[in-house]
């Protein structure tokens, strides 16, 4: 305002001698003029502050820092109507300025950002190779120091090398010549960043003008707000950063918890990534108008990371569980001594009678000889037996009834220990041996379904953001089943969301074709295919994601990375 009185006072001066007001109505010309004015630079006060205002709530709401960055680059030239500009963001650990928007209107550049070329600039170093300051260069100095600096024309400037402007002014024809440079600087009071504008052009006849003082300060508060805006979208990256680390060390942690299950969680991931953007890219079909954003697909990719975070409470010797007497040994061994306790006891009493015929007299050969060949019997017998609950215990097929009936005969079977019956084998172990398929009890597969209801309880509890508020639905019901057949809740249709059933098939898959899994051998690709179609036609999983994972060949990717190549007994082209 100082200057619209200066203007008011001049005025005045040339056209009346105070002492004496005409009455020809000059004195009211020049209020109007002065009223006009002020009218004029108060409106175009507002505008500067509506401007600011604006390009606050604009930088607020973009989350994209390349979006950002250009943003601060437009907008600046904006305000200041400079033909050009350049955005350095600092990179503190190799002490460089490395160049992220280069914006020339009159040559028409635009590098960086989102909707630039790609920047091939190289880094400025912000010390020489001595390790002293780079003073030389305008836009270390601001960098360095945090002053900012304004100049008229860059050829008469003193005290900074500017032969890269003039080289380039040189090569193409364009003419540098005012500048302003100002540090970007954080809450912290820490330099993050340097903006350098060139070339303030007159709104009116387009000539170069030097950058004046107000413009510096609307700048300088630009500046500020975009500062701020970086340092806030860089913590909530790093922050995002943070969690996604410490989600996957989680993960890491679940599948070391088992040596037969280790990598488990990361190939599932890659698998219901590897089905979603398939899904996203499908233009004919079920899927024609589904497409997982951004914010979905993270949302996802933190689902199936956290999808087995409930094993972190299942036991070790249920999750290891590689034969069907494994707890926290394999108790095969207790059985295997015990049986050389038996052949040592019947050896035992074969000597104990062998020497009551002898003390009975010479003529017991024939005795001598038929209570060798019972405890020859006895004996083969007993091998026979623990060869046979040998093969139970390790093997891979279903255990039939005969073989059941077999071990509850042999179950029954006792011997003596201080004069006191001890079963061949235990109700337990009975009971173990007896599993028709796989390792686990009835009781231990409950065990290993708890860790669903427990990766729900777990994520339930998580304060997760709006973006990320399924992760614990889509995680916890990754074993339900579309007929209802699944568990822990029995969820059925429609109450299973597509991402849950995503997760679900690709677990599966997983499951099938792992190669490390203690009670069955890794499955070829074919056979694993089968399987998906088999529980499709029974309702179980979604037949539109199976005919995606099977038409796109969505498998053909894991396959090639992931399987066995004695796996692949199909083709992959």
């Amino acid at each position: 305002m100082k200057s619209i009185s200066d203007k008011i006072c001049n005025q005045m001066n040339r056209q009346f001698d105070f002492g004496e007001l005409s009455p020809d109505g000059r004195l009211n010309d020049l209020l109007t003029s002065v009223v006009s004015d002020v009218k004029i630079y108060a409106e175009e006060q507002i505008k500067r502050i509506n401007q600011l205002v604006q390009i606050g709530i604009a930088l607020s709401s973009e989350k994209d820092t390349s979006k950002i960055l250009e943003m601060i680059v437009d907008e600046a030239r904006s305000l200041c109507n400079a033909d050009a500009g350049t955005l350095y963001i600092i990179d503190k650990e190799h002490k460089r300025l490395r160049f992220k928007i280069v914006q020339n209107n009159s040559m028409d550049i635009r590098i960086g950002g989102a909707s630039g070329s790609e920047m091939t600039f190289p880094d400025i170093p912000l010390y020489k190779e001595d390790e002293q300051p780079n003073h030389s260069n305008v836009s270390t100095y601001v960098a360095l120091t945090g002053e900012t600096i304004t100049i008229p024309d860059v050829y008469e400037a003193d005290g900074f090398d500017f032969t890269g402007p003039r080289n380039f002014d040189q090569a193409t024809g364009y003419r540098s010549k005012s500048m302003f440079v100002i540090a970007l600087k954080n809450h912290e009071n820490d330099i993050i960043g340097v903006l350098q504008l060139l070339n303030a052009q007159d709104s009116v006849t387009d000539e170069i003008i030097p950058f004046s003082a107000k413009l510096v300060v609307l700048v300088t508060s630009l500046a500020s707000q975009a500062a701020v805006t970086l340092t806030n979208n860089e913590l909530v990256h790093d922050l995002n950063e943070l969690f996604y680390a410490f989600i996957k060390s989680i993960a890491v942690f679940v599948d070391k918890k088992s040596i037969y299950t280790g990598e488990h969680i990361r190939r599932v991931v890659d698998l219901t990534l590897l089905i979603a953007s398939h899904i996203n890219t499908a233009d004919e079909g079920s899927f024609k108008n589904i497409c997982f954003d951004e914010a979905q697909m993270n949302e996802l990719n933190m689902a199936a990371w956290m999808h087995d975070i409930g094993k972190v409470t299942t036991p070790e010797y249920v999750l290891d569980k590689s034969s069907r007497l494994e707890t926290i040994s394999d108790r095969i061994e207790l059985i295997e001594t015990r049986y050389q306790l038996i052949a040592q006891l019947m050896q035992n009493n074969f000597l104990h009678h062998q020497n009551e015929l002898l003390r009975n007299g010479p003529d017991t050969s024939v005795e001598s000889e038929h209570l060798g060949a019972e405890f020859k019997h006895e004996i083969a017998i007993l091998q026979d037996e623990f060869t046979f609950i040998k093969a139970c215990n390790h093997n891979r097929t279903r255990i039939k009834t005969d073989d059941i009936r077999l071990l509850e005969k042999i179950a029954k079977k006792t011997y003596f220990v201080n004069n006191e019956p001890k079963p061949y084998l235990t109700p337990d172990e009975l009971k173990n041996l007896s599993v028709p398929a796989g390792n686990l009890t009835r009781e231990e597969r409950h065990i290993i379904k708890n860790h669903v209801t427990m990766t729900h309880k777990i994520l339930e509890q998580l304060p997760f953001p709006k973006s990320l508020s399924h992760v614990a639905e889509y995680a916890g019901s990754h074993h339900e089943r579309l007929d209802g057949s699944g568990y822990p809740k029995g969820l059925s249709g429609e109450e299973l969301p597509l991402q849950s059933r995503i997760l679900a098939i690709a677990d599966i898959f997983e499951a099938l074709t792992a190669q490390n899994r203690p009670y069955r051998d890794p499955m070829k690709l074919s056979r694993a295919l089968q399987v998906l179609d088999i529980l499709k036609e029974k309702g179980q999983i979604d037949s539109n994601i199976v005919e995606i994972f099977t038409k796109n060949k969505v498998f053909k990717e894991y396959a090639e990375k992931e399987l066995k190549p004695e796996q692949i007994d199909i083709s992959l082209n």
